[in-house]
């Protein structure tokens, strides 16, 4: 029904930046809610950064500052601008979306992740 696919990751210095997109695509009307979400090995996946579809946002403590969540409406996508990476940014980050498709409202939507890596 809805599908998520994120692409920008990859491999960078300390101190980098790197932008990360998302885009959505199926049966949508509408996308409310989208976010991205990190998971490093050993760790829990947790939320980085939100978007309403108002604009409106919010940010995880450790990255506030640094990152900027934004997004396209018309193109159905989101972005991820990091920026000042450190090496504990280093994780698999998924796009998160809750959208309303012809078959419905569908929530937590998940993309299959990209690789950030943080290394000198």
């Amino acid at each position: 029904q809805v599908q998520l696919v994120e692409s920008g990751g990859g491999l960078v210095q300390p101190g980098g930046s790197l932008r990360l997109s998302c885009a959505a695509s199926g049966s949508i009307f509408s996308i409310n809610r989208m976010a991205w979400y990190r998971q490093a090995p050993g760790s829990q996946r947790e939320l980085v950064a939100v978007i309403a579809s108002g604009g409106s946002t919010n940010y995880a403590d450790s990255v506030k500052g640094r990152f900027t969540i934004s997004r396209d409406n018309a193109k159905n996508t989101v972005y991820l601008q990091m920026n000042s990476l450190k090496p504990d940014d280093t994780a698999v980050y998924y796009c998160n979306a809750d959208a309303l498709t012809a078959s419905g409202y569908v929530r937590n939507c998940w993309g299959q992740g990209t690789q950030v890596t943080v290394s000198s």
